[in-house]
């Protein structure tokens, strides 16, 4: 549609070029100059003017506006600065999309470590719930522990199933965001564990707010509306036109051909201007002047919006860092406390349900450090996004 513009504005700096082909009829009064004058001329001995007489012509027309005080070629410009601005919106749509793809890779890559520790605790639960049946044959527990255990296999069972939900959801948003029809994301599982959130360099606040299309498109558009107010208060100004036109005509086919005598052709050239009930043109003017005001409320906002975004991510990059080392060591301590508890379990120091909520609580530590290492993973995405990478 910007690209049909600057066309449209291009053509407005030409001048226009037509041709005219018509025949019409015409009766003037006796009595007139008009009149009076064909009376007294003979076209050929003994015969004058026809009083109905027809009118005959075919030629060509055109007419073309001085660009004196710059108004068409700075709508052409403007036009261009449109266009440009398009280009960097789009180039902000391909980066969002790049981001949502790579997030939703993330996630589903932490979602097949979910579903594996989900599995690898199934196993460890059922095992202590065969202990747990052991240990009530022996009458060293009630049924209550058995119970309690085997809910506890249902559950993480029943939590298995969510996740393979989760999964199949997110690879379809993928097939969706590649515009494709479902079918499986083919990735390596066993990857997600080795990778490393890479160190992000981010600059100079000015260069990195520079690569961001956002703020280009929003710049663009400023400089666009600079362009529509000179346009709209050259209206104000008188404007140069100029028509030409030439042909034949002729009141009679015969002699319509004729040259030079039914050759036909006029020069004119007028300036016109406004002069009283300029409303219109003021009207004009002074919503050029607020939409350029509206540009620049609206560049200043993008600026804002993306050093608030940087400033955001490298913040969040830093405190998962520290969270992710942190989840870690509890990782680790919650997975020995599980062999403890059992070896306490069978010297009968512990009871069944420490027993329990150690696994319990081992699941979802293990669980939350792969929430957070996607966490990670995202917010390196995010500043790539937030630092205007992606679309080139």
């Amino acid at each position: 549609m910007t690209k049909n513009e600057i066309k449209a504005r291009k053509g407005e700096l030409l001048p226009t070029v037509g041709y005219r082909v018509g025949a019409g009829i015409e009766k003037v009064g006796r009595y007139t100059s008009a009149g009076a004058g064909d009376a007294s001329t003979e076209i050929t001995p003994g015969k004058g003017v026809p009083d109905v007489l027809p009118d005959y012509a075919f030629g060509l027309q055109a007419n073309w506006e001085a660009d004196i005080w710059h108004k068409l070629r700075n709508a052409r410009q403007a036009a261009v600065t449109r266009y440009l601005s398009t280009v960097e919106g789009k180039n902000f749509v391909v980066t969002n999309l790049i981001a949502e793809i790579a997030n939703s890779y993330y996630e589903l890559l932490a979602q097949d470590n979910q579903l594996e520790i989900v599995k690898q605790n199934i196993a460890l639960q059922s095992n202590a719930l065969e202990l747990m049946k052991i240990q009530k044959q022996a009458t060293r527990v009630t049924e209550l522990a058995v119970r309690k255990f085997e809910a506890e296999v249902l559950s993480s069972k029943s939590l298995e199933f969510d996740i393979q939900q989760n999964i199949t959801e997110t690879e379809n948003k993928i097939n969706f965001l590649l515009g494709r029809f479902p079918q499986p994301i083919i990735r390596d599982r066993n990857a997600f564990n080795h990778l490393v959130p890479p160190t992000v360099q981010t600059g100079l606040p000015a260069q990195l707010l520079a690569n961001r299309p956002d703020i280009k498109q929003a710049e663009l558009d400023l400089a666009a509306s600079k362009l529509d107010v000179k346009v709209a208060k050259a209206q104000f100004y008188p404007s140069l036109g100029i028509s030409a036109n030439i042909g034949y005509q002729a009141f009679n086919p015969s002699y319509l051909l004729r040259t030079p005598e039914s050759i036909m052709y006029s020069l004119a050239a007028d300036l016109a201007g406004p002069l009283i009930n300029r409303n219109a043109i003021k009207a004009s003017y002074a919503a050029a002047n607020a939409k350029q005001l509206q540009a620049v409320y609206n560049y200043e906002r993008s600026i804002l919006n993306g050093y608030i975004d940087v400033a955001n991510q490298l913040s969040n990059i830093s405190n998962l860092q520290k969270s992710y080392e942190l989840k870690s060591k509890q990782v680790a301590a919650l997975t020995q406390s599980i062999d403890i508890s059992n070896d306490l379990f069978r010297a009968a120091r512990a009871d069944y349900f420490e027993v329990l909520m150690t696994q319990r609580d081992a699941l979802q530590s293990k669980l939350e450090l792969i929430e957070t290492k996607k966490q990670q993973l995202n917010a390196v995405v995010n500043i790539y996004h937030a630092l205007g990478g992606g679309w080139n």
